[in-house]
């Protein structure tokens, strides 16, 4: 009625032509830059990356940084040569007080707290993929596989080092953890950054890149533990501990160590736990001498990084 209106009747007037063209260039110049906004946004929207998965990624990337951290920094490390695992003890062994040597040792707190701002600083400026990152991906594309799959190509080191922020070395060279830590300096070569960039990565990559513990061994969820079996910590991700190394299971059955259905045994431990287990003891020791939960917890260095690692707890995001 509108349109009849303006073209006065059912004659094409000079001004109801100007009204068509101009509606019609109208159209045709923005009907595409709609169509275009509405692409982006629905592309946007399937783009959008996973919460969950973002934030179940940022605590694996956390706890591998505090592994590396701790490792430089537990106050408990000993040189001392363990005793010799017994059968049973009438008396469980108190942990052995053992003052800070160096002053650049802060308690669990402070670690927790400084562990912290390193991951907060270091996530956000990770690719997208690398953020996101798990086994369904790198199976099912190739070339996410090459990029993330241990052991990390160079390029991909060098493509990281230069997205860290100047303000992660300077921390890091105020705790005197990274000697001579300097963008330019790590950025340069980031494939000798053996202090931290290679093995945070690695160590971040490895789980995510690798079948889940429900495809190499189908009946170990339901044995899962929720907390770590060694500090007892329950909100940091857990890893599986050969209790009988993988390395030693012929050696282990040959000698008379161990039978073969004793092999699958695994320990639920936090990677921190984890990694002090494999510090502190050789594969044969570990199965020889080393092979539950209860005998590792005798240990008195077990017991004393168990009870100073406990300590070191996240706070809510």
């Amino acid at each position: 009625m509108a349109f009849m209106t303006i073209c006065g009747g059912d004659g094409a007037s000079p001004r109801c032509n100007t009204f068509i063209v101009r509606h019609i260039q109208w159209a045709n110049h923005f009907i595409p830059l709609l169509s275009m906004r509405e692409n982006a946004v629905s592309s946007s929207q399937d783009d959008t990356p996973d919460d969950a998965l973002l934030e179940t990624n940022f605590a694996v990337f956390r706890d591998c940084l505090a592994d590396i951290l701790i490792q430089l920094l537990d106050p408990t490390t000993t040189t001392s040569k363990p005793k010799r695992a017994t059968k049973a003890r009438k008396n469980p062994i108190k942990p052995v007080e053992r003052p800070v040597e160096d002053g650049r040792r802060n308690d669990a707190e402070d670690l927790a707290d400084f562990v912290e701002y390193i991951a907060e600083e270091l996530w956000p400026c990770l690719p997208l993929e690398l953020r996101t990152l798990n086994y369904a991906a790198v199976r099912n594309d190739e070339t996410l596989s090459a990029r993330f799959a241990p052991p990390l190509p160079l390029s991909t080191l060098e493509e990281v080092a230069a997205l860290v922020p100047p303000s992660v070395y300077d921390s890091l060279a105020a705790y005197s953890l990274f000697p001579n830590a300097t963008l330019d300096d790590h950025a340069s070569s980031p494939a000798n950054d053996t202090t931290l960039l290679l093995p945070l990565l690695t160590a971040y990559t490895t789980p995510l890149t690798t079948p889940p513990p429900s495809v190499v061994l189908p009946s170990m969820p339901a044995q899962r533990s929720s907390d770590c079996e060694l500090c007892g910590r329950d909100w940091i991700p857990l890893t599986y501990h050969h209790l009988i190394p993988r390395s030693m299971h012929a050696k282990a059955v040959k000698r008379g160590w161990h039978q073969e259905w004793e092999l699958a045994n695994v320990a639920w431990l936090c990677r921190a736990c984890h990694s002090f287990v494999h510090r502190v003891a050789s594969n044969e020791e570990l199965a020889r001498e080393w092979y539950t939960v209860e005998r590792l917890e005798e240990r008195e260095d077990v017991i004393r990084f168990v009870g100073w690692v406990a300590g070191v707890r996240w706070k809510k995001r």
